[in-house]
């Protein structure tokens, strides 16, 4: 079990603020293929993750869906790039969807030791609007072992409080 300080989670308009009031040195971006990341001076190109594909429930013609190589990048940037010495910034365009299931995702993977209808609770506690990306979920859950858990730990928690655009929260696992 590794002690992990916190994950910070934002909409786009929100991250300069977020990584010059928090002390972010790592991030990590979720947007779709037209749009640009942020590149904050502060945080080094090789401290930036950014998988680019849209925000889908299912595969749409036209768009790009998640991936498993896309989960993968994910993962070894959350576990195995991630020093854990500052919170780790993870946003999407809203921060509603993508980037709460990044959020919960990493978590899982460096906490297997609390059971994923909790985690999928506390993360429902921090944002009541999150709405975690279920393709995201699904292919994590794949890739993590889970067994369908993670996926129904979702599913459990439901469709998150309706909003504009999600708001910068903190997200810890214990």
């Amino acid at each position: 079990m590794s002690q992990m300080p916190a994950i910070l989670v934002c909409p786009l308009a929100q991250v300069k603020g977020a990584v010059s009031a928090h002390g972010v040195r790592q991030m990590i971006s979720l947007l779709s293929a037209d749009m640009t990341p942020p590149a904050p001076p502060n945080i080094a190109v090789t401290d930036r993750l950014s998988l680019s594909f849209n925000d889908l429930s299912e595969p749409k013609q036209g768009y790009r869906a998640p991936s498993a190589e896309d989960m993968d990048a994910l993962l070894h940037f959350g576990v195995q790039q991630w020093r854990l010495d500052a919170p780790l910034l993870i946003h999407c365009w809203f921060g509603v969807s993508r980037s709460t299931a990044a959020a919960l995702i990493v978590t899982a993977a460096h906490r297997p030791d609390i059971a994923e209808t909790e985690l999928a609770a506390r993360l429902r506690q921090a944002a009541p609007f999150a709405t975690p990306n279920p393709m995201m979920i699904a292919l994590a859950d794949t890739a993590l072992g889970r067994n369908g858990r993670l996926i129904s730990a979702v599913q459990t928690i439901g469709r998150g409080a309706e909003c504009a655009s999600g708001h910068l929260f903190e997200f810890r696992a214990a």
